[in-house]
């Protein structure tokens, strides 16, 4: 059984919120290990919030690990309790090997040195002995790929040439452990393919990695497990293929507006119909405010009918961020209603491959009467349903496909 070379239980990270609490806690918890006491850690104080609570995961050999999240969510927090930059408030923290890590823009470097100089510097914080960056000084900086600024303070780089640089001397001290977050986002895309494929080619070799970004398809690519996190606590551990799918979905549905329905005042009481409600049901028929893209939907419309309409039609509308993205309606789908019985009656919809974007949207119901041209009743943007990307996708859509392979007549 391989030996984890990071071993994280229940870790926690607390902060104040004010400098003021931040410099009393301080000077209390100093003063209580000078009589020979432990300082309160495990314990919030007024002022203080947990940034990482009670996070647990082991990293093995060769093994890669995603942390996604939304912002303020404790990734960057995280990644530096595992650098060791801050030690956990409770909980353990056990890292076997050498470690290259990459998680502030400008970390290791000195903004009055060359670029060249700051090599030695950051391989020496990294581990690497002069001999040893001196042997690989060139390949560092052909991968760093800053020109004639190698020769220039740092304080005059941008955050770009930062990442080119710090990145360069991380990948290159032979790390056990690779580091990475987001920060590779303010890279060129060019730059940011190269990292990734390096990154690639040393988890080949047996180099673990723990990689925070927003990007989804980098953490599909680049690592089998992700730890999801949210408000600091973890939401899931375990496939980054299913991290991510509820990651997204989480994601669409906190942005979802709670919409009051749009009727008019005794909507539909003194007319001859009047739309009731709608609901989304899934194939077996479960009602569900959910679906991935791809899978089969079904809607169901529950109306009252007090007199006989000549041509009814039925209507759902989707609304996403790019505007009316689809519509159900039964005109164009040159469907007939008439002779609906009076009472109360239900149409139902279905959808075999509902093959929207991911997004999250709002739905309005339309009764209408075609030889009329009269609009009976309207529930306007009066419900929700958020599509997420299909486990199986790249994208925002799964789209079904054939596949086929045919000979080539050369002749």
């Amino acid at each position: 059984m391989t030996e984890p070379v990071i071993k994280v239980e229940k870790a926690s990270k607390k902060f104040s919120k004010g400098l003021q609490h931040t410099m009393l806690y301080g000077v209390k918890d100093i003063t209580r290990n000078i009589m020979g006491r432990e300082a309160i850690t495990d314990k919030i104080r007024k002022g203080e919030f947990w940034a990482v609570e009670d996070v647990s995961f082991t990293l093995k050999k060769g093994e890669s690990l995603g942390i996604i999240g939304p912002n303020g969510s404790g990734k960057t927090t995280l990644l530096k309790m595992l650098n060791g930059i801050f030690m956990p408030d409770k909980g353990r923290i056990s890292v076997k090997g050498r470690v290259g890590a990459l998680i502030q823009v400008g970390a290791g470097f000195h903004p009055m040195l060359t670029g060249r100089e700051n090599v030695y510097v950051n391989g020496a914080i990294l581990g690497m002995r002069k001999k040893e960056i001196d042997k690989k000084f060139d390949s560092i900086v052909d991968f760093a790929d800053i020109g004639d600024f190698l020769d220039a303070p740092v304080r005059h780089y941008s955050s770009g040439m930062y990442v080119r640089l710090g990145f360069a001397v991380a990948v290159h001290c032979d790390p056990d452990i690779m580091l990475v977050d987001e920060i590779l986002a303010v890279g060129d895309r060019e730059f940011a393919i190269k990292c990734y494929q390096k990154m690639h080619q040393i988890r080949k070799s047996g180099v673990s990695i723990v990689l925070v970004s927003h990007n989804e398809y980098v953490i599909r690519e680049q690592t089998s497990n992700c730890l999801y996190l949210r408000n600091g606590k973890p939401e899931f551990l375990g496939s980054s293929e299913e991290g991510i799918s509820r990651y997204i979905r989480d994601g669409i549905e906190s942005r979802r507006r709670e919409i009051v329905p749009e009727r008019q005042e005794d909507s539909g009481i003194k007319k001859g119909a009047q739309l009731v409600l709608a609901r989304f049901l899934d194939r077996d028929s479960n009602e569900i405010t959910f679906i991935e893209s791809g899978q089969e939907l079904n809607i169901d419309i529950e109306c009252i009918m007090r007199e006989k309409l000549n041509k009814p039609i039925f209507g759902v509308n989707f609304y996403g961020l790019g505007g009316l993205m689809y519509c159900a309606n039964s005109y164009y789908e040159n469907m007939s209603f008439e002779g609906l019985p009076s009472g109360k009656v239900k149409i139902r919809i279905n959808i075999p491959e509902f093959h929207l974007p991911a997004d999250n949207y709002l739905c309005s119901v339309v009764l209408a009467d075609e030889s009329a041209d009269n609009l009976i009743d309207w529930h306007n943007m009066a419900y929700k349903l958020v599509v997420g990307r299909a486990k199986n996708a790249r994208g925002l859509i799964k789209l079904p496909t054939k596949w086929e392979v045919k000979e080539v007549d050369d002749a």
